[in-house]
């Protein structure tokens, strides 16, 4: 160990009577027969001339073990002749350092006589070679375990207080071994082995301080043992190697055990009460040694994690030192540091006190190159911001955003995750939304969206949901092409997973085209399916559905059958009937894509203009767009006039005819690529536009509202066919008229105006769409059996007695059918009939022209 001279074996006074004998390698075969002889003197010689020998090389151990020593070494170790059982040790013990030799020793019965060598009354040169012995087997798992059940822990702890610093360093490196066992660990604790341990921190010998200080490392992961440690005053001895500057390249281990012990609340109130806790977070900033103030940082991580801890390191000051890491430029210190914090930022005290320096530290790391600093600061700053909004606003005035949105590409998933964490949480400021979409998070966001780990999933998708809040966040997403990939994550099995894309679903279906291109890629479908399992389905599951559908009001009316007086409808409503829950609702594009069929027609509100003629449907006003006319590709050969051209002019005048065939031919490619790639667009419905321009000109002046319901109601039954009377609703060929108009149109697609005999739901649907346009609340019902209504809501002149009293309005359904704008109470018996079949009490119902009625 350097400073220790070796010992010398002592003179056995035997020895005085035979003169030496020199051991050649050629007579050790002859030495080794000589251990079986019954002489002790002959033994005596031969267990000192091997011992010597085996000694001077692992190539003489190697020998020796072939020439089969071992055994009869191990025969000698008990000996009852002192020197004998010395020299045999000696020489066994010497062996026992050669890996192959340890191996053959597994399979001799020696432990307990070399347990034995550590009596107290044996000789300090037969304890060392015992302890090396026991030491070197101790590497071995079995032999480790056969020392321990033999009882070989407690001699060898007995001999850390041994004055022979050889004894010390091979006791404790078999103790050590012995301890990573959890049953030897516990009965190291039980015979306070920890408190002569502890002495060996003081050792003069370097190597003897690191084994204690490694089997300390070992001893503190048990919560029995880090007690005994504080309460033997460890801490003390530990911060003592902490302010010895000779003891540098000791203080990151015993940093570690300091960790260690600092996981327990108790070992952290008592360090703090006796003062040893503030010179501990001293070292941790004062330090020059970059190890040690990683070690450090991780300890108070560690001991981070229990909330009485957090509280109390927050007393102390602790976020000062971290900070103050933060700007060292290592790394590793960087980043024990960020997971420092994070741990910290559990505590909202702790939050408040990182947020004058910690976070402007913390923003410049999120451009390291160094991916694991990346990481530790992300998630750093996720924990600070979370439910925090003034280290948000932290962030973005540290100028944190760019690099975090940046970060959502980056190639580590931890990452990601983090940055989308805060990215939520700053998102919840307006100002800093407007800034995070500014820099393009939205489309960021797709690849991470596309991501097969869930927790990136989980948290892409609520980047989603708070950046989407409005108009802006979300055609940005939509021109990106992120719904797609959000609404395949519908699917996922992952509960969170779901739950938050619901979630963003929700959110997107705020505006008319995102929650159009929602139910197109089929968000609608999928949100139904979940609703009807009780696994998957969830909260947001469900009003996500009730939002898509309150923005898709031809969506709404044909899985409900219901439009409130809020649900307006707009250009591009169509009405296909009721379908089978279940089935896909098509689009009025596919309806227009399909052959013309007998299946009930689609009903459109469309008053936009076109620029191209559609289903036969034309006005005066309306202007064809004209295809220029394309060259012809057939040439034609000009007349001569006068003499003859030369011969280069009719190349240069054929060559100029081949240019402009040519330019057709192109003209025409592109007249049919457009043609190809022009986007569908519903047919204009010129009548209905009509329609809006008359009630907006003689209904909507009307000085109440009442008067402007009857004369709506008036006017949609003019245009469709006049007032029915109930007995001759049979002979209103009303269905012949629809067939001979999908004929006409030459498609399934029937706009609204052009219905000129229409019954109840034909009535319904045109009342509803033109009240809408001049501001009159009413809701479209759809019934049974061709049956649809208006119900509104009207307050009825008070009598003369109650002038100034609030009446509240009721509810009226509108006749459009007989007494045209007879106005019925919702429930009343006029009402009753008006909304179900009560014509005729046949099978085959003559009224409506269904098989069954009611």
């Amino acid at each position: 160990m350097g400073k220790k001279q070796k010992k010398e074996v002592e003179q056995s006074p035997k020895d005085t009577q035979f003169n030496p004998l020199i051991i050649e390698s050629k007579n050790v075969q002859t030495m080794v027969l000589m251990l079986d002889s019954p002489e002790d003197e002959i033994l005596l010689k031969a267990c000192e001339a091997l011992y010597k020998f085996a000694e001077k090389g692992d190539e003489n151990k190697m020998n020796l073990l072939t020439l089969g020593a071992l055994p009869r070494l191990a025969k000698l170790v008990p000996h009852e002749d002192k020197q004998i059982h010395k020299y045999a040790t000696l020489a066994f013990g010497v062996m026992a350092t050669h890996s192959q030799v340890r191996k053959s020793m597994k399979h001799l019965d020696v432990l307990p006589s070399i347990i034995a060598c550590l009596a107290p009354d044996e000789e300090v040169v037969v304890q060392e070679l015992a302890t090396l012995c026991l030491a070197s087997m101790s590497i071995d798992f079995t032999s480790k375990l056969e020392i321990y059940e033999k009882g070989g822990l407690e001699p060898l702890i007995r001999l850390l207080s041994s004055p022979d610093p050889d004894v010390q360093k091979n006791s404790i490196e078999c103790i050590s071994n012995l301890i990573k066992d959890a049953m030897a660990r516990s009965a190291f604790t039980e015979m306070t082995g920890i408190i002569p341990l502890l002495d060996l921190l003081n050792s003069e010998y370097p190597v003897i301080q690191r084994l204690a200080l490694e089997t300390l490392i070992t001893m503190s992961n048990d919560t029995d043992s880090r007690m005994v440690l504080f309460q033997n005053e460890g801490h003390e001895n530990l911060l003592r190697v902490l302010d010895n500057l000779e003891f540098s390249d000791l203080h990151a281990d015993t940093l570690l055990v300091l960790a260690n012990c600092l996981e327990e609340p108790d070992n952290v109130m008592y360090i703090r009460e006796s003062g040893a806790l503030e010179r501990f977070l001293l070292f941790v900033t004062s330090s020059t040694h970059p190890e040690a103030q990683k070690h450090a940082a991780k300890a108070i991580a560690r001991s981070a994690h229990n909330r009485e801890t957090r509280h109390i390191l927050h007393k102390e000051g602790v976020e000062k030192a971290l900070v103050l890491l933060l700007g060292v430029n290592n790394d590793e210190i960087r980043v024990a540091a960020s997971e420092a914090i994070s741990v910290m930022s559990e505590d909202e005290a702790s939050k408040e006190s990182f947020r004058a320096e910690g976070i402007f530290r913390l923003v410049p790391l999120l451009k390291s190159d160094n991916m694991e600093l990346r990481e530790a600061v992300n998630v750093a700053l996720a924990n600070l911001t979370t439910a925090n909004s003034s280290n948000a606003n932290a962030v973005f005035d540290a100028e944190g955003v760019e690099p975090l949105v940046k970060s959502l590409h980056d190639s580590r998933d931890a990452i990601i995750a983090s940055v989308a964490t805060t990215l939520t949480n700053l998102a919840l400021q307006e100002p800093i939304r407007a800034s995070i979409q500014r820099y393009g998070a939205m489309t960021m966001i797709v690849e991470p969206l596309k991501s097969r780990n869930t927790l990136v999933q989980s948290k892409a998708a609520l980047v989603v949901a708070s950046l989407a809040c409005d108009v802006n966040g979300r055609t940005e997403l939509r021109n990106a092409g992120g719904l797609e990939p959000l609404i395949e994550l519908l699917h996922s099995d992952n509960d969170e997973v779901r739950r938050n894309t619901c979630w963003a679903v929700l959110v997107c279906g705020k505006d008319e085209p995102t929650t159009h291109e929602l139910c197109r890629l089929g968000a609608l479908e999928i949100l139904q399916e979940i609703n009807l399992s009780s696994d998957r389905r969830n909260n947001f599951s469900e009003i996500a559905v009730t939002r898509l559908l309150d923005h898709n009001v031809t969506l709404k009316y044909i899985l409900t059958g219901y439009l409130s007086s809020t649900d307006i409808i707009r250009d591009g409503f169509y009405d296909p009937g009721q379908i089978k829950p279940g089935k896909k609702v098509l689009t009025l594009e596919e309806f227009s894509n399909q052959d013309l069929n007998q299946h009930r027609p689609i009903f459109l509100i469309n008053a936009k203009r076109t620029n191209e003629l559609q289903l036969g449907v034309t006005s005066a006003d309306d202007k064809v767009l004209e295809v220029p006319a394309i060259a012809s590709a057939r040439y034609v050969p000009s007349r001569m006039s006068g003499r003859e051209k030369s011969s280069s002019k009719g190349k240069s005048r054929g060559k100029k005819e081949d240019e402009k065939l040519k330019d057709g031919e192109i003209l025409q490619t592109k007249a049919e690529e457009e043609e190809k790639n022009k986007q569908w667009e519903s047919p204009y419905d010129v009548f209905f536009d009509a329609y809006i321009s008359e009630v907006t000109r003689s209904i909507l002046p009307l000085p109440n509202t009442r008067d402007q319901v009857i004369a709506l109601a008036l006017f949609v039954s003019d245009k469709m066919g006049g007032p029915i009377e109930k007995e001759l609703l049979h002979e209103f060929l009303w269905e012949l008229h629809i067939a001979e108009l999908k004929y006409e149109l030459r498609s399934n697609i029937i706009p609204i105006g052009k219905i000129q005999k229409g019954i109840y739901y034909h009535r319904a649907l045109l009342f509803k769409a033109l009240a809408d346009r001049i501001g009159i609340n009413c809701s479209l019902i759809r019934g049974e059996y061709n049956r649809a209504w208006n119900e509104v809501m009207l307050i009825d002149c008070p009598p003369q007695d109650t002038i100034g009293l609030l009446i509240p309005p009721k509810a009226y359904i509108v006749d459009l059918m007989h007494q045209v704008g007879h106005l019925m109470k919702i429930d009343g018996p006029e009402a009753a009939h008006y909304k179900v079949c009560t014509g005729c009490s046949h099978r085959h119902c003559k009224c409506c022209k269904q098989v069954t009625c009611h």
